[in-house]
Protein backbone atom coordinates (compact mmCIF):
# COMPACT_ATOMS: atom_id res chain seq x y z
CA UNK A 1 0.00 0.00 0.00
CA UNK A 2 1.66 3.21 -1.68
CA UNK A 3 2.24 6.14 1.63
CA UNK A 4 -0.31 9.08 1.22
CA UNK A 5 0.74 12.55 2.19
CA UNK A 6 -1.81 15.38 2.61
CA UNK A 7 -0.23 18.47 3.28
CA UNK A 8 -1.71 22.11 3.72
CA UNK A 9 -4.66 20.57 5.57
CA UNK A 10 -7.15 22.08 8.69
CA UNK A 11 -7.08 19.04 10.71
CA UNK A 12 -10.37 18.37 12.96
CA UNK A 13 -8.78 16.11 15.21
CA UNK A 14 -11.85 14.49 16.80
CA UNK A 15 -11.06 15.81 20.24
CA UNK A 16 -10.41 19.20 20.17
CA UNK A 17 -12.42 22.21 20.42
CA UNK A 18 -11.44 23.48 17.37
CA UNK A 19 -9.71 22.86 13.85
CA UNK A 20 -5.64 23.70 12.88
CA UNK A 21 -4.89 24.91 9.52
CA UNK A 22 -1.72 24.53 8.40
CA UNK A 23 -1.21 20.91 9.32
CA UNK A 24 0.48 18.01 7.44
CA UNK A 25 -0.84 14.31 7.65
CA UNK A 26 1.13 11.41 7.18
CA UNK A 27 -0.64 7.50 5.99
CA UNK A 28 1.73 4.82 5.84
CA UNK A 29 0.66 0.94 6.04
CA UNK A 30 -2.91 2.27 7.04
CA UNK A 31 -2.06 4.17 9.95
CA UNK A 32 -1.58 7.67 10.63
CA UNK A 33 2.38 7.76 10.99
CA UNK A 34 2.40 11.39 11.40
CA UNK A 35 0.81 14.73 12.03
CA UNK A 36 2.53 17.71 12.46
CA UNK A 37 2.65 21.65 11.34
CA UNK A 38 6.06 21.17 9.54
CA UNK A 39 6.63 19.94 6.43
CA UNK A 40 6.64 16.46 6.43
CA UNK A 41 8.86 14.70 3.53
CA UNK A 42 8.10 10.77 2.76
CA UNK A 43 9.80 9.20 -0.45
CA UNK A 44 6.98 7.49 -2.57
CA UNK A 45 4.35 8.94 -0.77
CA UNK A 46 1.41 9.86 -3.00
CA UNK A 47 0.79 13.79 -1.65
CA UNK A 48 -2.35 15.66 -1.72
CA UNK A 49 -2.69 19.05 -1.21
CA UNK A 50 -5.90 19.96 0.52
CA UNK A 51 -5.73 23.63 -0.03
CA UNK A 52 -6.70 24.46 3.21
CA UNK A 53 -9.73 22.04 3.18
CA UNK A 54 -10.51 19.83 6.50
CA UNK A 55 -9.36 16.46 7.49
CA UNK A 56 -11.33 14.76 10.02
CA UNK A 57 -11.72 11.61 11.20
CA UNK A 58 -14.62 9.36 9.12
CA UNK A 59 -17.50 8.84 10.40
CA UNK A 60 -18.78 6.82 12.71
CA UNK A 61 -22.83 5.62 13.28
CA UNK A 62 -23.25 3.40 15.81
CA UNK A 63 -27.18 3.02 15.72
CA UNK A 64 -27.98 1.17 12.42
CA UNK A 65 -29.49 -1.58 10.65
CA UNK A 66 -27.67 -2.55 7.21
CA UNK A 67 -30.02 -5.38 6.56
CA UNK A 68 -33.46 -3.20 7.01
CA UNK A 69 -34.61 -3.13 3.78
CA UNK A 70 -37.88 -2.19 4.28
CA UNK A 71 -38.96 0.37 6.62
CA UNK A 72 -42.80 -2.17 7.11
CA UNK A 73 -41.22 -4.77 8.32
CA UNK A 74 -44.18 -7.31 7.04
CA UNK A 75 -42.76 -7.00 4.00
CA UNK A 76 -39.49 -8.96 4.94
CA UNK A 77 -41.86 -12.02 5.83
CA UNK A 78 -41.27 -13.91 2.36
CA UNK A 79 -37.97 -12.39 1.29
CA UNK A 80 -35.14 -14.94 1.55
CA UNK A 81 -31.49 -14.74 2.82
CA UNK A 82 -30.01 -14.24 -0.52
CA UNK A 83 -32.64 -11.63 -1.09
CA UNK A 84 -32.01 -9.69 1.04
CA UNK A 85 -28.29 -9.64 1.32
CA UNK A 86 -28.33 -8.72 -2.35
CA UNK A 87 -30.44 -5.24 -1.48
CA UNK A 88 -28.08 -4.43 1.80
CA UNK A 89 -25.21 -4.17 -0.79
CA UNK A 90 -25.91 -0.94 -2.17
CA UNK A 91 -27.46 0.32 1.30
CA UNK A 92 -24.30 -0.49 3.12
CA UNK A 93 -22.14 1.04 -0.18
CA UNK A 94 -23.90 4.37 0.46
CA UNK A 95 -23.48 4.82 3.74
CA UNK A 96 -19.59 4.82 3.00
CA UNK A 97 -20.24 7.09 0.11
CA UNK A 98 -21.80 9.68 2.66
CA UNK A 99 -18.27 9.52 4.64
CA UNK A 100 -19.73 6.41 7.23
CA UNK A 101 -15.83 4.55 7.71
CA UNK A 102 -17.62 2.99 10.46
CA UNK A 103 -20.65 1.19 10.95
CA UNK A 104 -22.31 -0.33 14.44
CA UNK A 105 -25.33 -2.40 13.47
CA UNK A 106 -27.46 -3.20 16.44
CA UNK A 107 -29.47 -6.00 15.18
CA UNK A 108 -29.28 -8.38 12.42
CA UNK A 109 -25.52 -7.58 11.07
CA UNK A 110 -23.57 -10.59 11.58
CA UNK A 111 -20.02 -11.71 11.13
CA UNK A 112 -20.86 -13.02 7.19
CA UNK A 113 -21.37 -9.06 6.15
CA UNK A 114 -18.85 -7.89 8.52
CA UNK A 115 -15.75 -10.30 7.13
CA UNK A 116 -17.33 -9.26 3.33
CA UNK A 117 -16.33 -6.11 4.25
CA UNK A 118 -12.74 -6.16 6.02
CA UNK A 119 -12.17 -9.02 3.15
CA UNK A 120 -13.14 -6.91 0.12
CA UNK A 121 -15.98 -8.42 -1.43
CA UNK A 122 -18.11 -5.91 -0.54
CA UNK A 123 -17.50 -1.76 -0.36
CA UNK A 124 -18.34 -0.40 2.66
CA UNK A 125 -18.19 0.91 6.45
CA UNK A 126 -16.29 -1.42 9.07
CA UNK A 127 -18.81 -3.38 10.63
CA UNK A 128 -19.15 -3.83 14.46
CA UNK A 129 -22.10 -6.59 14.57
CA UNK A 130 -24.34 -8.50 17.34
CA UNK A 131 -26.28 -10.91 15.27
CA UNK A 132 -30.28 -11.35 15.86
CA UNK A 133 -31.05 -8.39 18.94
CA UNK A 134 -32.72 -10.46 22.36
CA UNK A 135 -36.57 -10.13 22.89
CA UNK A 136 -38.60 -11.81 25.65
CA UNK A 137 -41.66 -13.33 24.61
CA UNK A 138 -44.60 -10.20 23.79
CA UNK A 139 -41.74 -7.80 23.48
CA UNK A 140 -40.60 -5.58 20.88
CA UNK A 141 -38.97 -8.37 18.66
CA UNK A 142 -41.49 -10.53 19.18
CA UNK A 143 -43.98 -10.02 15.50
CA UNK A 144 -46.06 -13.12 15.37
CA UNK A 145 -49.30 -13.41 15.04
CA UNK A 146 -52.03 -14.09 17.15
CA UNK A 147 -52.57 -17.34 16.81
CA UNK A 148 -48.57 -18.74 16.50
CA UNK A 149 -47.36 -20.00 19.62
CA UNK A 150 -44.66 -21.40 18.05
CA UNK A 151 -41.30 -20.40 19.63
CA UNK A 152 -39.15 -22.64 18.02
CA UNK A 153 -38.43 -20.01 15.00
CA UNK A 154 -35.87 -20.31 12.79
CA UNK A 155 -34.39 -17.12 12.33
CA UNK A 156 -32.81 -18.04 9.20
CA UNK A 157 -36.06 -18.64 7.16
CA UNK A 158 -36.57 -15.40 5.86
CA UNK A 159 -35.46 -11.22 6.38
CA UNK A 160 -38.82 -11.28 8.39
CA UNK A 161 -37.14 -13.30 11.21
CA UNK A 162 -33.58 -12.51 10.90
CA UNK A 163 -33.06 -9.59 12.92
CA UNK A 164 -34.76 -10.78 16.27
CA UNK A 165 -34.39 -13.61 18.45
CA UNK A 166 -37.15 -14.71 21.18
CA UNK A 167 -35.74 -15.91 24.02
CA UNK A 168 -36.90 -16.13 28.04
CA UNK A 169 -35.17 -17.14 31.23
CA UNK A 170 -31.59 -16.67 32.43
CA UNK A 171 -30.34 -20.07 31.56
CA UNK A 172 -31.84 -19.75 28.31
CA UNK A 173 -30.60 -16.15 27.14
CA UNK A 174 -27.25 -17.63 28.45
CA UNK A 175 -26.83 -20.33 26.00
CA UNK A 176 -27.93 -17.59 23.60
CA UNK A 177 -25.31 -15.18 24.13
CA UNK A 178 -23.07 -17.57 24.38
CA UNK A 179 -23.56 -18.95 20.59
CA UNK A 180 -23.69 -15.51 19.30
CA UNK A 181 -20.08 -14.52 21.17
CA UNK A 182 -19.07 -18.05 19.98
CA UNK A 183 -19.57 -16.48 16.46
CA UNK A 184 -17.47 -13.64 16.88
CA UNK A 185 -20.05 -11.03 18.21
CA UNK A 186 -18.41 -7.45 18.14
CA UNK A 187 -21.61 -7.02 20.92
CA UNK A 188 -25.20 -8.03 22.25
CA UNK A 189 -28.19 -6.09 21.70
CA UNK A 190 -31.40 -6.25 24.68
CA UNK A 191 -34.53 -4.62 23.57
CA UNK A 192 -35.99 -3.54 26.89
CA UNK A 193 -38.70 -1.85 26.28
CA UNK A 194 -41.62 -1.04 24.05
CA UNK A 195 -40.62 0.20 20.72
CA UNK A 196 -42.18 2.02 17.54
CA UNK A 197 -42.07 -0.28 14.84
CA UNK A 198 -43.79 -3.40 17.12
CA UNK A 199 -47.27 -3.98 16.91
CA UNK A 200 -48.49 -5.16 20.05
CA UNK A 201 -46.46 -3.47 23.09
CA UNK A 202 -46.93 0.06 24.48
CA UNK A 203 -43.16 2.08 24.61
CA UNK A 204 -43.62 2.34 28.08
CA UNK A 205 -43.79 -1.75 28.36
CA UNK A 206 -40.68 -3.01 30.53
CA UNK A 207 -39.13 -5.56 28.96
CA UNK A 208 -36.82 -8.87 30.77
CA UNK A 209 -35.79 -8.88 34.01
CA UNK A 210 -33.15 -7.52 35.48
CA UNK A 211 -31.78 -10.59 36.10
CA UNK A 212 -32.00 -11.88 32.55
CA UNK A 213 -30.42 -8.46 31.52
CA UNK A 214 -27.47 -9.14 33.96
CA UNK A 215 -26.82 -12.78 32.37
CA UNK A 216 -25.86 -10.80 28.99
CA UNK A 217 -24.27 -8.59 30.68
CA UNK A 218 -21.88 -10.96 32.31
CA UNK A 219 -21.67 -13.47 29.29
CA UNK A 220 -20.49 -10.72 26.82
CA UNK A 221 -18.14 -9.32 29.82
CA UNK A 222 -16.22 -12.75 29.39
CA UNK A 223 -15.17 -12.23 26.33
CA UNK A 224 -14.43 -8.67 26.77
CA UNK A 225 -17.82 -7.42 24.83
CA UNK A 226 -21.03 -5.34 26.00
CA UNK A 227 -24.16 -5.01 25.73
CA UNK A 228 -26.42 -2.07 24.32
CA UNK A 229 -30.50 -2.01 25.16
CA UNK A 230 -32.82 -0.69 23.48
CA UNK A 231 -35.24 1.84 25.86
CA UNK A 232 -37.06 4.50 25.63
CA UNK A 233 -38.92 5.32 29.18
CA UNK A 234 -36.81 6.25 32.21
CA UNK A 235 -38.19 2.85 34.18
CA UNK A 236 -36.58 0.68 31.47
CA UNK A 237 -33.43 2.84 30.82
CA UNK A 238 -32.78 2.23 34.84
CA UNK A 239 -33.09 -1.07 34.52
CA UNK A 240 -30.98 -1.84 32.40
CA UNK A 241 -28.26 0.50 33.82
CA UNK A 242 -28.28 -1.52 37.06
CA UNK A 243 -27.96 -4.65 35.00
CA UNK A 244 -24.68 -3.25 33.88
CA UNK A 245 -25.75 -2.04 30.17
CA UNK A 246 -23.04 -0.09 28.57
CA UNK A 247 -24.91 1.51 25.84
CA UNK A 248 -28.71 2.96 26.10
CA UNK A 249 -30.21 2.70 22.11
CA UNK A 250 -33.34 6.01 21.83
CA UNK A 251 -33.75 7.17 25.18
CA UNK A 252 -36.04 9.86 24.17
CA UNK A 253 -38.36 9.74 27.19
CA UNK A 254 -35.51 9.72 29.91
CA UNK A 255 -36.08 11.75 32.73
CA UNK A 256 -33.34 14.12 34.87
CA UNK A 257 -32.61 11.41 37.82
CA UNK A 258 -32.49 8.40 35.02
CA UNK A 259 -29.74 10.86 32.72
CA UNK A 260 -27.75 11.80 36.23
CA UNK A 261 -27.64 7.11 36.85
CA UNK A 262 -26.58 7.36 33.07
CA UNK A 263 -23.88 9.67 33.91
CA UNK A 264 -22.71 8.28 37.13
CA UNK A 265 -22.83 4.75 35.40
CA UNK A 266 -20.42 5.90 32.90
CA UNK A 267 -22.36 4.52 30.24
CA UNK A 268 -23.49 6.24 26.71
CA UNK A 269 -27.14 6.97 25.16
CA UNK A 270 -26.78 6.70 21.64
CA UNK A 271 -29.73 9.58 20.16
CA UNK A 272 -31.26 8.39 16.45
CA UNK A 273 -33.20 11.36 16.26
CA UNK A 274 -33.01 11.68 12.29
CA UNK A 275 -35.52 8.25 12.56
CA UNK A 276 -38.53 9.68 13.86
CA UNK A 277 -38.14 13.07 12.40
CA UNK A 278 -37.80 11.37 9.18
CA UNK A 279 -40.51 8.56 9.27
CA UNK A 280 -42.57 10.80 10.69
CA UNK A 281 -43.21 12.61 7.22
CA UNK A 282 -43.08 9.53 5.03
CA UNK A 283 -44.71 6.83 7.29
CA UNK A 284 -48.22 6.62 6.82
CA UNK A 285 -47.74 6.78 2.76
CA UNK A 286 -45.56 4.20 2.89
CA UNK A 287 -48.07 1.90 4.80
CA UNK A 288 -46.93 2.37 9.02
CA UNK A 289 -49.87 0.97 11.16
CA UNK A 290 -52.27 4.04 12.93
CA UNK A 291 -50.66 3.05 16.04
CA UNK A 292 -46.73 2.42 15.58
CA UNK A 293 -47.71 6.04 13.39
CA UNK A 294 -49.00 7.41 16.93
CA UNK A 295 -46.06 5.92 19.39
CA UNK A 296 -43.39 7.35 16.37
CA UNK A 297 -45.43 10.80 16.85
CA UNK A 298 -44.18 10.89 20.51
CA UNK A 299 -40.54 10.06 20.51
CA UNK A 300 -40.41 12.33 18.01
CA UNK A 301 -41.73 15.06 20.14
CA UNK A 302 -39.68 14.20 23.16
CA UNK A 303 -36.49 14.01 21.14
CA UNK A 304 -34.76 17.34 21.45
CA UNK A 305 -35.99 17.65 25.14
CA UNK A 306 -33.72 14.54 25.57
CA UNK A 307 -30.51 15.73 24.38
CA UNK A 308 -30.58 18.66 26.48
CA UNK A 309 -31.40 16.42 29.57
CA UNK A 310 -28.49 14.28 29.00
CA UNK A 311 -26.10 17.25 28.00
CA UNK A 312 -26.84 19.03 31.64
CA UNK A 313 -26.38 15.56 33.04
CA UNK A 314 -23.24 14.94 31.67
CA UNK A 315 -24.25 11.81 29.69
CA UNK A 316 -21.73 11.29 26.95
CA UNK A 317 -24.00 10.92 23.78
CA UNK A 318 -23.03 8.96 20.71
CA UNK A 319 -24.53 9.41 17.51
CA UNK A 320 -26.99 6.55 15.59
CA UNK A 321 -29.36 7.01 12.76
CA UNK A 322 -31.32 3.39 12.68
CA UNK A 323 -33.15 4.32 9.73
CA UNK A 324 -35.09 1.42 8.06
CA UNK A 325 -35.92 0.82 4.51
CA UNK A 326 -36.45 3.89 2.75
CA UNK A 327 -35.62 6.24 5.07
CA UNK A 328 -31.82 5.04 4.42
CA UNK A 329 -31.45 8.29 2.67
CA UNK A 330 -31.42 10.58 5.35
CA UNK A 331 -28.80 9.52 7.31
CA UNK A 332 -27.10 12.67 7.62
CA UNK A 333 -29.56 14.73 8.88
CA UNK A 334 -29.27 13.41 12.13
CA UNK A 335 -26.10 16.06 11.82
CA UNK A 336 -28.64 19.14 11.42
CA UNK A 337 -31.40 17.83 13.56
CA UNK A 338 -29.02 17.97 16.67
CA UNK A 339 -27.01 20.90 15.35
CA UNK A 340 -30.23 22.42 16.38
CA UNK A 341 -29.58 22.83 20.02
CA UNK A 342 -26.22 20.79 20.16
CA UNK A 343 -22.81 23.02 19.06
CA UNK A 344 -21.31 21.65 15.88
CA UNK A 345 -18.06 20.12 17.42
CA UNK A 346 -20.42 18.21 19.86
CA UNK A 347 -22.45 16.38 17.32
CA UNK A 348 -18.79 15.94 15.50
CA UNK A 349 -17.48 14.62 18.16
CA UNK A 350 -20.29 12.21 18.94
CA UNK A 351 -19.55 10.67 15.51
CA UNK A 352 -15.86 10.30 15.48
CA UNK A 353 -14.41 10.39 19.08
CA UNK A 354 -17.28 9.03 21.27
CA UNK A 355 -18.55 6.52 18.57
CA UNK A 356 -15.13 5.19 18.79
CA UNK A 357 -15.27 4.20 22.19
CA UNK A 358 -18.50 3.26 22.38
CA UNK A 359 -17.07 0.49 19.82
CA UNK A 360 -14.16 -0.28 21.77
CA UNK A 361 -11.83 1.13 19.38
CA UNK A 362 -10.38 4.21 21.10
CA UNK A 363 -7.78 6.08 19.94
CA UNK A 364 -7.84 3.85 16.98
CA UNK A 365 -10.81 4.76 15.30
CA UNK A 366 -12.52 8.54 15.46
CA UNK A 367 -9.16 10.80 15.69
CA UNK A 368 -6.52 11.87 13.46
CA UNK A 369 -3.43 11.05 15.55
CA UNK A 370 -0.02 9.08 15.11
CA UNK A 371 -1.13 5.50 15.18
CA UNK A 372 -4.88 5.38 14.77
CA UNK A 373 -6.19 3.50 11.76
CA UNK A 374 -6.12 5.91 8.62
CA UNK A 375 -9.98 6.79 8.37
CA UNK A 376 -10.34 9.55 7.40
CA UNK A 377 -12.73 12.32 5.11
CA UNK A 378 -11.88 15.98 3.50
CA UNK A 379 -14.68 17.86 3.24
CA UNK A 380 -14.80 21.65 1.71
CA UNK A 381 -15.95 24.60 3.78
CA UNK A 382 -15.99 24.67 7.62
CA UNK A 383 -18.46 21.88 9.60
CA UNK A 384 -17.39 23.06 13.09
CA UNK A 385 -18.96 26.51 11.78
CA UNK A 386 -21.83 24.67 9.76
CA UNK A 387 -22.81 21.72 10.53
CA UNK A 388 -25.20 21.55 7.44
CA UNK A 389 -21.85 21.14 5.52
CA UNK A 390 -21.47 17.41 6.28
CA UNK A 391 -25.28 16.30 5.21
CA UNK A 392 -24.55 17.65 1.59
CA UNK A 393 -22.01 14.91 0.76
CA UNK A 394 -22.22 15.79 -2.81
CA UNK A 395 -21.31 19.51 -2.87
CA UNK A 396 -18.71 18.91 0.24
CA UNK A 397 -17.17 16.00 0.70
CA UNK A 398 -14.18 15.41 -1.04
CA UNK A 399 -12.11 12.11 -0.48
CA UNK A 400 -12.83 9.28 1.60
CA UNK A 401 -9.99 7.07 2.82
CA UNK A 402 -10.83 3.77 4.73
CA UNK A 403 -7.71 2.16 6.08
CA UNK A 404 -5.30 4.43 5.05
CA UNK A 405 -6.42 3.28 0.69
CA UNK A 406 -8.36 5.85 -0.85
CA UNK A 407 -12.16 5.11 -1.44
CA UNK A 408 -12.82 7.81 -3.16
CA UNK A 409 -11.85 11.71 -4.58
CA UNK A 410 -12.32 14.17 -6.83
CA UNK A 411 -8.95 15.85 -5.72
CA UNK A 412 -5.57 15.62 -7.79
CA UNK A 413 -2.54 14.19 -6.53
CA UNK A 414 0.61 16.17 -6.87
Amino acid sequence: MAAVLFSNATVFDGVSEEAVPGMNVLVVDGRIAEVSEHPISSKGAVEYDLGGRMLLPGLIDAHAHVFAINLVEERNRNIALTEMTARAVPRIRKMLDRGFTGIRDVAGGDVGIRNAIAQGYIPGPRLFVGGPALSQIGGHGDHRSLTDDRLDIDVNASAFTFTCRIVDGVENIRSVVRNELRKGADHIKVLASGGVGSPADAIEALQFTEDEIRVVVQEAAVRGKYVCAHAYESAAIAHSIRAGVRTIEHANLINAETAAMVAAADAYVVPTLVAYEVTAQHGEQLGLSPYVMEKLNMVNDAGIAMLGLCTDAGVKLGFGTDLMGEMEFAQLQEFTIRGRVQRPVDVIRSATSVNAEIVQMAGELGVIAPGAIADIIVVDGDPLKDIAILAEPEKNLRLIMKDGAIYKTDLAAK
